[in-house]
């Protein structure tokens, strides 16, 4: 993808949580730079070619946070840039005061699971007639 689709793209990103783009560069390397009070900060370094974005931080106060993300990069199958964001936002929560909304979420989906089966709901080993 182009670099300047990537910088539209991080700042449409941007208008929906509490980072901003604080700079972009395409002549040395493919990085936008990302910042939120109170002090998260984070670098992507784009891919050309068949590479795939990197995240890194240059506060020690921030890299253990982005362990998730890294993960997730490496895994398989590619990642758009979007899909990185996320799970980067995903990871700083703690650090920006925020829920953490995948708990959030598992405990609302246990909440669903729980108590008996409803009528439509067939159980293993027995037959409804």
């Amino acid at each position: 993808m182009e670099f300047k689709h990537l910088v539209e793209a991080a700042e449409k990103w941007c208008s929906g949580n509490p980072f901003d783009l604080i700079f972009a560069e395409e002549d040395d390397e493919r990085r936008l730079d990302f910042y939120a009070e109170p002090g998260v900060s984070f670098y992507v370094l784009c891919p050309g070619g068949n590479d795939s974005f990197h995240v890194w931080s240059e506060s020690e106060d921030c890299l253990p946070f982005l362990q998730l993300a890294q993960d997730y990069i490496s895994s398989c199958g590619k990642k758009t840039l979007l899909e990185v964001l996320e799970k980067v936002f995903t990871s700083f929560r703690p650090l920006l005061g925020l829920p953490d909304i995948e708990d959030d979420s598992f405990e609302h989906y246990h909440a669903d699971m729980e108590g008996e089966p409803g009528p439509d709901h067939q159980q293993m080993g027995v037959s409804q007639q």
